[in-house]
């Protein structure tokens, strides 16, 4: 049994130095992890060198310019083509104990488990009357099956690799976990769900956020592309976010093609009908 993860770095040593030092320590003895640095600050590069000759450290990349996702993601799979199983923790998730475990054994008794992840948002995101009819048994396992997860806290069958090949240029990790639910393989959060702490999140415990002037000096990408201005609206997006992916449809069919254009169009139209407010 072989477990291969990637983590990429970049900048927020501090994060890096937790989630790192929090994925070695839950990851099994067959789990190695291999480091790739988008080129950080001498900062996050010396938190990193602490963990060269960590046991579960396989190696750390030290790359001269930042590749961001794609270039390092198909580089890592095509690196670990022996392994059953390859996954991708973020530099600013902590992965809780036992998750690596739970997940092989729901791969193994579910042959046609594809990505399965675990869960970022708080308990208070959670909304039954939206989840409950995703949320689906597979044997002593449950799912709340979606047609991707999140790129980061997901075990992946070695096997959808090999059947879709890496990603496509422009192409992000839930559009190819969309490709890997038209070609039949079953995606979701393993429920109840297995929490990682997203640092991103203000929210949580280890969180730097803790103002708005925190949150202007660490504004993750995705508040920049939506134009998120303060602390408290990225809170709301983030519980948005949730909201949405407990209750839009885990057929494939609704996510690719003028099915995908129409449900766009709709949801952009009827979006406070669809989705609760707090």
């Amino acid at each position: 049994m072989t477990v291969s993860v990637l983590m990429i770095t970049y900048n927020r040593a501090e994060y890096t130095r937790l989630s790192l030092e929090t994925l070695c320590r839950t990851l099994p003895d067959y789990a190695r992890v291999t480091v790739w640095d988008n080129n950080s600050n001498a900062e996050t590069r010396a938190v990193l060198k602490e963990f060269e000759s960590h046991p579960r450290v396989a190696q750390i990349i030290y790359h001269t310019s930042n590749d961001r996702l794609r270039g390092p993601t198909n580089w890592f799979w095509e690196q670990t083509k022996s392994s059953d199983f390859v996954s991708k923790v973020d530099d600013d998730c902590l992965m809780p104990a036992g998750w690596c475990e739970t997940l092989i054994e729901a791969h193994r008794d579910i042959p046609k488990a594809g990505a399965l992840g675990c869960w970022r948002f708080l308990d208070e995101d959670f909304r039954p009357e939206l989840a409950r009819r995703k949320i689906q048994t597979f044997g002593k396992h449950q799912l709340m099956r979606n047609c991707w997860v999140e790129g980061s806290g997901y075990l992946m069958k070695r096997e959808m690799v090999d059947c879709l090949g890496p990603l496509l240029e422009g192409e992000s990790f839930p559009s190819y976990c969309i490709r890997g639910a038209v070609a039949g393989y079953i995606h979701g959060w393993y429920y109840p769900f297995l929490f990682q702490e997203h640092m991103d999140d203000p929210r949580v415990p280890h969180s730097a956020m803790k103002t708005d002037a925190d949150f202007q000096q660490l504004r993750p990408l995705s508040a920049e592309t939506f134009a998120i201005r303060t602390r408290a609206e990225w809170i709301e997006r983030l519980k948005y976010s949730a909201w949405s992916l407990q209750a839009i449809s885990f057929d494939p069919r609704d996510h690719v093609g003028w099915r995908a254009n129409l449900r766009r169009r709709v949801n952009k139209l009827l979006r406070t009908k669809l989705i609760p407010r707090a």
